[in-house]
């Protein structure tokens, strides 16, 4: 394996604790062997949502970006990527995760500052790394780093096909309540720089001028549209002359939660609850018709339309809350 210590000039590192006193960490490149230990480590992982078995292989060949593992003896017990995006500017950390048998420890501390060692070393033009969590922030965190944006986070789960023959009726319903869909279209690969990179729209309709893609956050730049349209994004606004919604779909995965299980992410930005509800209905009849069995899909909006939204996907559409309300932090710290 390649040893990131020996092209980086990062002092050698130990573990804390008595139990790990003598115990030094090695940091290595990941690659395709070390594939099945990362599976193993990272059980339970969000809840069974986890990501990194679908991205993986993509990860260690994608351009810009380094997974790095933290091994003990030889065996991976740590894993954090990042990835230079922004022109260069910003470096996006991503997929901290640490053995079970090994939290605790302060692996994780480790990890990231080896991670910020190496990015300062390899890439001396970035100047802030930034991250998203869900979990709640602590008086040490807000001291770490300054937050950008903050989305609500909408779980709902349920069964493709059986959504799938009962959406005709559930629309049907809707109109006799006196629900009218809104106009929403769907922009072509060549139509999304043209209005997005707005000066208009992103002031008035990202958060903090940010594309925040399944918890991976970008600057409404060129560049940065260039990587997010190899990923066969499906963009739709409530209208391509003066956008005021506009919603974002990623092409659904697998998940470890079970057999059969997929993973369906919506990105929402503007405040027209009324064109949010027509757009997840776009989305839904765009993604669902080509899986099979359970879906659980994460919907991230503004946080004061939570409670409207998830009223709706329950009564409207007869999806499943699988989770209470939860934020989505978009953090940054300067490098």
């Amino acid at each position: 394996f390649v040893s990131l210590q020996q092209q980086f000039p990062v002092p050698a590192m130990k573990l804390e604790g008595p139990s790990a006193a003598d115990s030094q960490l090695e940091f290595t490149v990941a690659t395709e062997k070390d594939f099945e230990e990362i599976l193993a480590i990272s059980q339970g992982i969000y809840g069974g949502l986890d990501y990194l078995p679908s991205r993986y292989h993509a990860w260690i060949h994608e351009p810009n970006r380094t997974v790095v593992l933290a091994k003990k003896n030889g065996m991976v017990i740590g894993l954090q990527s990042v990835y230079i995006i922004d022109a260069g500017e910003t470096a996006l950390v991503e997929g901290l995760r640490v053995a079970p048998w090994e939290r605790g420890k302060g692996v994780a501390g480790i990890l990231q500052r080896f991670c910020s060692a190496m990015v300062k070393e390899k890439h001396p033009e970035v100047k802030v790394s930034r991250l998203t969590r869900d979990d709640k922030l602590g008086p040490k965190d807000l001291r770490k780093y300054r937050i950008v944006a903050t989305q609500g986070i909408l779980l709902v789960r349920f069964q493709a096909q059986e959504l799938l023959s009962r959406l005709d009726a559930a629309m049907l319903a809707l109109a006799e309540g006196g629900f009218s869909p809104e106009p929403s279209e769907l922009l072509s690969e060549n139509e999304v720089p043209e209005i997005i990179l707005k000066e208009a729209f992103r002031s008035e309709v990202l958060p903090n001028q940010t594309i925040i893609q399944d918890w991976q956050p970008f600057k409404a730049t060129k560049s940065n549209l260039s990587l997010l349209q190899k990923k066969s994004l499906c963009w739709v606004v409530d209208q391509k002359v003066h956008p005021t919604v506009a919603t974002l779909s990623t092409q659904p995965f697998s998940i470890p939660l079970g057999k059969d299980w997929h993973y369906l992410n919506i990105d929402a930005f503007g405040r027209n609850l009324a064109h949010l509800k027509s757009q997840l209905i776009h989305h839904l009849r765009l993604q669902v018709p080509a899986l099979r069995g359970s879906v659980m899909c994460q919907l991230f909006l503004e946080p004061h339309l939570w409670l409207e939204m998830a009223a709706f996907c329950q009564v409207a559409l007869g999806l499943e809350l699988a989770k209470g309300y939860t934020e989505q932090y978009l953090l940054e710290s300067d490098i």
